[in-house]
């Protein structure tokens, strides 16, 4: 299997996409996109991303943006262990429930804290 992971570690979603890849010791090659030196606006990252945003997987030349997508993906390829991404419709809706709430409950919020105290 080759597995690419385009991520900055300050961006949240690229840093739960590591960790969690991380976890689960799955065999990935991390390739750092420095976003404070606006490397994803570059011509050769525009190439694997046209909105130009990480992260990004490149999974045996099928590239995939938008961290959930790519965490539901994973799953179906068997990357990502049942028990952290469950099979069952019911399990896996309260997953995709958080997944989803995060986003707007959480994630904004724990930004502007950072962002204000950075």
């Amino acid at each position: 299997m080759s597995l690419k992971l385009y991520c900055d570690l300050m961006s949240q979603p690229s840093r739960a996409l590591y960790i969690l890849l991380k976890s689960i010791k799955c065999n990935f090659e991390p390739k750092f996109v420095n976003l404070r030196q606006a490397e994803h606006y570059t011509e050769e990252y525009s190439a694997i991303n046209r909105f130009q945003k990480v992260p990004v997987i490149d999974h045996n030349g099928f590239i995939l943006t938008e961290s959930v997508a790519i965490l539901k993906y994973l799953s179906r390829e068997n990357v990502i262990p049942e028990s952290l991404y469950p099979k069952e419709s019911k399990a896996q809706a309260r997953v995709e429930e958080f997944l989803e709430w995060q986003h707007a409950g959480l994630r904004l919020h724990c930004a502007m804290y950072f962002r204000v105290k950075g």
